[in-house]
């Protein structure tokens, strides 16, 4: 089972090339435009043995185990590259949904404190 484990972290390696980040080039209006994309892997694994004893106090044959393991891929558009006559340009793609979650998060952690500190205030 370790070695089937280990073979599959030998075919994401394999996979996790620059073609991952950098998409197909497309010609579009005597342009070339490449994808880009941010990938991450992650991964993690645990393990465990031992003796137990039943709650009851009576010894019980040696029993306990463990395991666990979990994966992790994403893969994200950041930006596209645009190679025409005039240069290259770099258009990021901006994630909005992102942007939205972060600027409600930034106001709920300003209203958190601001209602902290009016308490506080009216306690003294």
């Amino acid at each position: 089972m370790f070695e089937e484990i280990l073979n599959r972290f030998g075919e994401i390696h394999e996979r996790a090339t620059v073609k991952t980040v950098f998409g197909e080039p497309y010609q579009v209006a005597g342009r070339t435009i490449i994808p880009v994309a941010k990938v991450s892997f992650g991964f993690g694994f645990g393990g465990g043995r031992g003796d137990a004893k039943d709650g009851g106090g009576e010894k019980s044959g040696p029993s306990g185990a463990g395991g666990g393991g979990g994966g992790r891929v994403s893969v994200r558009p950041v930006a596209v590259l645009e190679v025409g006559p005039d240069g290259t340009k770099v258009k990021p793609i901006v994630d909005v949904a992102r942007l939205a979650v972060a600027g409600m998060m930034l106001v709920a952690w300003n209203v958190f404190w601001v209602t902290y500190t009016v308490r506080r205030c009216k306690a003294r």
